[in-house]
């Protein structure tokens, strides 16, 4: 019998592969080796990082220092590997990383193939414990008992705007945010069958219902329009019934077994949502400085003239950018609102620390929501 090739061999080529090109697959399998020594020594260190953080009590994982290791590379990056590519696969590489020290279990909007699972694998890296929840109070709920380590909840949409549940749970829960990420959301039409004859229903979460509204007016009129508890459901649906058509991701196509019959059929080309990563206070502390950072809160103010121009006073007077401002009824029955604002900077920043103080002073009601490093992607 043949003698196996050992590992190391490069694989056997075809007599008319030419020379050139022979050449220089062998150098890229050599450089891989490399590349695999050296994630070796990378997990290596980490694993030495890891039993310190035990002795001394800290938390595995930081997203502000992942946060400065990704915007280093980016620096120092001469190509020809793009810029944009190098978060997406640092991201792996830590993440493969914390796992040899602990599992990190992350909480999201299920089943299999939403975007919530997509921006959590874009955050957090494919070695992590997936926790699917049926809704985004249970994201909430799952994340604040303790059964996973951090969640991800969508909190605005470029076409739509804010995912109201997301910042009404915000009031009342105890966990806060440590981080954000933002996902291209490419929306298509998918079903069993592969025409668009026949479909009654189209299945689907409503920001992906309303982000398609133009197109599914002028291509499927007739065809009801039915809201779901995430458009992964709705692709889980359409699986079991021909009559059904879902709006979801082509990772949710291939999960289900679905043809995608429309693809990119949501209205603005550049539609985007923003992700909240939180987590329990108690159990991970706030992020520290990065040079980039993002703080959010939710107040209110009496209702009197001039309140909230009183309240952005100080915002102003200390020159702190704010860079999101909505409004949302306080549900009193009394005409009151809260106002949702992100400002830029750090807490630990002099002139972010008195303007806060300040607005605090102005405000019935003050929450601070969280701070954290702004999307390094």
């Amino acid at each position: 019998m043949a003698d196996a090739p050992s590992p190391s061999s490069p694989p056997a080529a075809s007599s008319d592969t030419p020379p050139a090109l022979l050449a220089l697959r062998h150098q890229i399998d050599t450089v891989d080796r490399e590349l695999l020594a050296l994630l070796n020594k990378r997990a290596s260190l980490a694993l030495a990082v890891g039993s310190l953080k035990k002795k001394e009590g800290s938390v595995v994982f930081r997203p502000e220092r992942e946060a400065q290791v990704i915007d280093g590379l980016k620096a120092v990056n001469q190509g020809p590997l793009m810029t944009e590519t190098i978060a997406p696969i640092w991201r792996e590489v830590m993440s493969a990383c914390r796992a040899l020290e602990t599992p990190t279990r992350v909480a999201y909007l299920g089943p299999a193939g939403t975007f919530s699972e997509e921006a959590a694998l874009g955050y957090f890296g494919s070695s992590l414990v997936r926790v699917m929840c049926a809704s985004i109070d249970e994201v909430f709920r799952t994340t604040a008992a303790g059964a996973a380590d951090f969640g991800v909840v969508p909190v605005e949409n470029s076409t739509e705007g804010v995912v109201a549940r997301s910042l009404d749970i915000f009031l009342t829960t105890p966990l806060f945010i440590i981080g954000e990420t933002s996902l291209f959301v490419r929306h298509n039409l998918m079903r069993k069958d592969n025409a668009l004859e026949g479909i009654e229903a189209v299945c689907a979460h409503p920001q992906a219902l309303a982000q398609c509204h133009g197109w599914l007016s002028a291509h499927l009129p007739h065809a009801e329009r039915r809201p779901v508890s995430s458009n992964a459901e709705g692709a889980r649906m359409a699986a079991q019934d021909s009559r059904l058509a879902a709006i979801a991701s082509v990772r949710a196509s291939s999960e289900y077994g679905l043809h995608v019959i429309s693809p990119a059929i949501q209205d603005d080309p550049h539609n985007r949502t923003r992700f909240a990563i939180v987590t329990d206070p108690h159990r991970h502390p706030a992020p520290k400085a990065s040079g980039h950072d993002c703080t959010s809160l939710v107040v209110s103010v009496s209702n009197r003239p001039g309140a909230v121009h009183d309240m952005l006073v100080p915002l102003k007077k200390h020159g702190v950018s704010m860079t999101r401002f909505e409004s949302r009824p306080a549900r009193s029955g009394q005409w009151e609102y809260y106002f949702y604002i992100d400002l830029q900077g750090h807490p630990d920043e002099p002139q972010v620390q008195v303007a806060l103080q300040e607005l605090r002073e102005a405000c019935a009601y003050f929450k601070v929501l969280g701070t954290y490093p702004l999307d390094t992607h």
